[in-house]
């Protein structure tokens, strides 16, 4: 499509239509319209994908990144629980989002 012109005039433009397929997909969500919500979810990321293409990233490994990054955080997560003496099912969700943010700040140091 690109290469017949079939593409954003200025890559910003792209915003604009994440925002439109991010409304549409809350749309039917609220419709509780699974196939529709399907199709939206499509929509969305194909659209998140194309920002990334005209931003230089590659959205593979952008995607990796971010599991590996949930991961490590997960692990601190379960580990500082451990260490406490708790189990994460008997955590209230505030502690767990407690946690959470203490590895956010120890992955970047």
């Amino acid at each position: 499509a690109r290469g017949v012109g079939f593409d954003w005039e200025k890559k910003e433009q792209v915003w604009d239509k994440i925002d439109e397929e991010f409304s549409e997909l809350k749309d039917e969500i609220e419709a509780n319209d699974q196939d529709k919500m399907e199709a939206e979810f499509g929509d969305m990321l194909f659209s998140v994908i194309n920002a990334a293409r005209l931003y230089g990233v590659n959205p593979e490994n952008a995607l990796e990144r971010t599991n590996r990054k949930f991961i490590s955080r997960f692990n601190y997560l379960e580990s500082r629980t451990i260490k406490k003496g708790k189990s994460l099912k008997n955590m209230s969700l505030a502690e767990m989002e407690k946690i959470w943010q203490e590895a956010k700040q120890f992955d970047a140091n």
